[in-house]
């Protein structure tokens, strides 16, 4: 039995959101500013689908996703169909001169594990790892 973890967090974007889309519409870009993630790679004739391969402390993981929902400027959200069981989505929010970027990640670890990782100090852990993503893509895409 698993159990789904969650976390959230956000970064404002000094750029116009058509920019901040355009950036993270394009998935294999995500490796740029995603520190554990080494590549993401679309799949020939299937758009909505993508291999991606996480690598952190020796360890390697990989997982096919698919777009459940795209909605430019707006929304795109994803789920694992095999590999390592995740889903989220990535929500912007025009602000006419910068971009709200709030990004929601969930993921299934066995109920014993769940137990340890679903404490403040991991969740804090967690999520400080995903805002300095967030930050990383901030400073992108001010290039």
């Amino acid at each position: 039995m698993s159990e789904w973890l969650e976390h959230t967090v956000q970064v404002e974007v000094e750029q116009p959101i058509d920019r901040v889309w355009q950036l993270w519409a394009d998935v294999e870009q995500l490796p740029n500013w995603m520190n554990w993630i080494t590549s993401v790679q679309v799949l020939e004739n299937q758009p909505e689908l993508s291999r991606w391969t996480l690598s952190t402390a020796g360890l390697q993981f990989s997982w096919k996703s698919k777009i459940t929902k795209q909605i430019p400027n707006q929304i795109i959200q994803w789920e694992s169909i095999d590999g390592l069981p995740n889903r989220g989505a990535i929500r912007f929010y025009d602000r006419a001169t910068s971009t709200i970027v709030k990004m929601t990640i969930s993921y299934a670890v066995p109920e014993l594990l769940a137990r340890v990782m679903n404490t403040p100090f991991v969740g804090r852990f967690v999520e400080s790892t995903i805002q300095a993503d967030l930050d990383r893509f901030r400073d992108y895409a001010m290039r």
